[in-house]
């Protein structure tokens, strides 16, 4: 009989062309995927941009400063393809201003690994298992003042890889519920003779109970994004935005017997390397929007994880269109390692402002 703990390929996008990094390990790591395809664009930097209908997943808080007053988004991105050609992630999302200071906002992230076969000893098919993750996001955003806001989100996550003997029908799924805190801070400025404006992002994510398996518990990817943004305005339908993201996961490499306040802590100080090591677990994410007439977006950025951590190096490209009401975009990865299965990543997005 067959029985095991299935965890969806170690950090979903992370350390699978180098097998001698150490990476930091979580469950659900699928909500650390970047769903949208502006990010996407953008070298998946998104913490200070400048406001759109995907702001749920980067920083809730920048809902504040739309300048829509609802809006809905979906995108899809077939994900390690060069692995499985089954493996997708879904995400609708939107908001809804309710006044001048208040904004809710939601999200439904929906993600699949393909069908996994189960054979005998013998290599016969017995089972055919299609699992899934998906979580629910119901954000409340406040403006306290002219230039800062504020956000809380809270999050219901469901794994459906989990432990048991999937043969009986005992597989047992994971469930847990966490919460994110978002602050973003934006700043006109004058350069020359243009107007423009630099903008600050923070977001504390997934702080929430363990994922338990049957008998085992991992830590949800509690992370730390620190972003900054710049927009020069060439006049009211031309700018050009630079935007650089800082990304940490506060969770140690050991976390047997820790509680959460206390892996968090540890995070900063448990790489055997020490204070270096520390540091290569930081991601850097940099890009850059051109968009010309309201109307065409080009994009372009570059992503950086060390080595010996997730390992992941890639430029990325994108474009959009927008047309009235309606958002269209497009993104494609171009990973400057050899055989890494996230090469030629494409993603699709469509939103629609109302």
């Amino acid at each position: 009989m067959i029985r095991f703990i299935l965890i969806a390929i170690f950090v979903c996008y992370g350390s699978i062309a180098n097998p001698q990094t150490n990476p930091i390990r979580t469950a659900v790591p699928f909500l650390l995927i970047p769903p949208d395809t502006r990010a996407g664009g953008m070298g998946d930097v998104g913490a200070a941009t400048t406001p759109d209908i995907q702001s749920m997943h980067w920083n809730p808080a920048k809902y504040a400063f739309i300048s829509g007053k609802s809006g809905i988004s979906l995108n899809y991105t077939p994900w390690l393809k060069k692995l499985i050609d089954d493996i997708r992630l879904v995400q609708l999302a939107g908001y809804r201003q309710i006044s001048e200071f208040e904004t809710l906002a939601g999200s439904v992230k929906y993600y699949s690994l393909g069908k996994v076969e189960f054979t005998d000893q013998e290599g016969n098919p017995m089972l055919n298992y299609t699992p899934n993750e998906f979580s629910l996001d119901a954000a409340y955003i406040r403006k306290i003042a002219d230039r800062l806001s504020l956000s809380v989100t809270f999050r219901y996550i469901h794994s459906g890889v989990g432990a048991g003997d999937f043969l009986k029908g005992e597989a047992q799924p994971g469930n847990a519920i966490a919460a994110d805190v978002g602050v973003y801070y934006i700043k006109p400025i004058l350069s020359g003779n243009r107007d423009s404006q630099i903008a600050f992002g923070l977001l504390l994510s997934n702080l929430g109970t363990s994922m338990e398996y049957g008998a085992q518990s991992y830590f949800l990817p509690t992370n730390l994004r620190i972003g900054t943004a710049y927009t020069l305005h060439y006049d009211d339908k031309n700018e050009l935005t630079l935007a650089l993201d800082l990304n940490k996961l506060l969770i140690p490499l050991s976390s047997s017997g820790s509680s959460l306040q206390r892996a968090i802590f540890s995070s900063f100080s448990d790489a055997p390397g020490g204070f270096s090591e520390e540091m290569q677990e930081i991601n850097i994410s940099f890009g850059l929007e051109w968009l010309i007439g309201n109307v065409f977006a080009l994009r372009g950025g570059y992503f950086y994880s060390h080595p010996k951590k997730e390992d992941r190096r890639y430029f990325t490209m994108g474009a959009g269109i927008h047309y009235r009401k309606i958002v269209f975009d497009l993104s494609y990865l171009i990973s400057t390692q050899l055989r890494n299965p996230l090469n030629n990543t494409i993603r699709v997005g469509i939103g629609y402002n109302f």
